[in-house]
């Protein structure tokens, strides 16, 4: 029997709202024992960009990664701690170009789900590179966006093929509107992709480790309003369907924090975004959700800690496109033998063990932090600094009520 001691890292930009809450859901943990009764306890500190050796061994074991999707200098220096002592990374610096959505389609598209058809065109204007004129006057072919727009019909989207958090995203649903945004568009490589028009449901998978929560989402709302608190939105079949689309996604290209972003139209589920290297966890758009993100994220960061989970950053896709490549198999088959594979490498049974016997307490203590002044008091600072003061009142009794319903709700479940 021994004792070890776990230091987990956050890399941040701008958040304060969920670092602050998982800090303080960490510290709450205690110490915890693991199969051989070896006791585990867990520190936390956020992470400095300087200079780093590479030769120098770090001191955390895991990393929670916001920052190196966009900053690479701590994109490098998570690479190195990777490579070079197995620190564990949410989520891996190394598939964060299959996070440019392009690899995400077309790896998805490859395994047989239902992704809307979808195009790549060239640049409206071209890349600032010396080459260039003499590449394209020799290579460039010349194409009609028309044609290719009429082919694929109307209504459809033009989003950035890297893009994220809805930023360059067009509805299109004329030629108009199609060459109004391919002029905008500038040096953004875009995809044009059918809509799915008429969709009876959008729902959002946000996933963490072996956990997945689909919420009902409406785009279209304010950031505080796109979540809506509805339990039964999905029957038992198509809800489980929009789990194993979130698993396998992330046991695909290897994610453990990402969302996944689903389209439900007479039956059939289309996985239209489901590459995000950074996922929304803020208080003030998760709202009722944020309690059981927190807790995912500190469940399973204890859990890879403490049972010594070892990183895994070769993507193994041939036993994914075995699956696809079979001819006797249906959709179904498929997606459960997906399943089974998304299962085997978030080690979903041993985890869920795991959370049963060694965090048994964590949900009652989680429901008390967030029914107590100190979650209360962060609430508050992350309305005052989100919203308008003429706002407060109103998004702190508002944000209040939903934390409120999630806290009577899981103290029902408890008890």
């Amino acid at each position: 029997m021994s004792d070890a001691s776990h230091l987990i890292g956050l890399l941040l930009g701008t958040e304060e709202d969920w670092p602050t809450a998982f800090e303080a859901l960490v510290r709450q943990v205690g110490t915890v024992t693991d199969g051989l009764d070896n006791t585990h306890a867990f520190d936390l500190e956020r992470v400095t960009i300087e200079p780093f050796d590479l030769r120098a061994a770090p001191r955390h074991s895991l990393v929670i990664d916001r920052l190196a999707y966009w900053y690479y200098h701590p994109r490098e220096w998570l690479k190195k701690v990777a490579l070079t002592d197995d620190v564990y990374l949410l989520n891996s610096p190394f598939t964060f170009q299959s996070m440019e959505k392009h690899a995400a389609y077309c790896a998805m598209m490859r395994l047989g789900l239902h992704v809307p058809d979808t195009v790549l065109v060239p640049y409206k204007n071209p890349p600032e590179h010396a080459k260039y004129a003499f590449t394209a006057a020799r290579y460039n072919r010349p194409f009609d966006l028309d044609a290719l727009a009429e082919q694929l019909g109307y209504p459809l989207f033009m989003k950035p093929y890297d893009g994220g958090a809805w930023v360059g995203v067009s509805r299109i649903k004329d030629s108009t509107d199609l060459h109004r945004a391919y002029d905008e568009s500038g040096q953004r490589l875009m995809h044009l992709q059918k809509a799915v028009d008429g969709y009876e449901v959008f729902a959002r998978s946000l996933s963490i480790g072996a956990e997945t929560m689909v919420m009902r989402f409406d785009p279209d709302q304010p950031m505080h309003g796109r979540y809506s608190v509805s339990h039964d939105f999905l029957d038992a079949a198509t809800g489980d369907e929009a789990v194993t689309i979130g698993r396998l996604v992330n046991a695909f290209f290897r994610w453990e924090f990402n969302s996944c972003e689903t389209l439900i139209k007479d039956g059939v589920v289309y996985p239209i975004d489901y590459a995000n290297a950074c996922p929304d966890v803020a208080i003030t758009s998760l709202h009722y959700y944020f309690p059981w993100a927190m807790k995912a994220l500190v469940k399973w960061s204890v859990f890879c800690c403490a049972t010594g989970r070892r990183p895994r950053y070769d993507l193994d896709t041939r036993r994914y496109f075995d699956i696809a490549d079979r001819t006797d198999l249906s959709y179904a088959d498929k997606l459960a033998a997906y399943r089974a594979l998304a299962d085997e490498y978030f080690e979903t049974e041993r985890y869920t063990d795991f959370c049963a016997s060694r965090l048994a307490h964590f949900d009652e203590v989680a429901a008390e932090w967030f029914a107590g002044p100190a979650f209360d008091q962060l609430l508050v600072e992350t309305v005052r600094s989100t919203f308008p003061a003429h706002e407060h009142d109103q998004f702190i009794a508002h944000y209040r009520g939903l934390i409120g319903l999630w806290v009577k709700d899981e103290q029902a479940r408890l008890s």
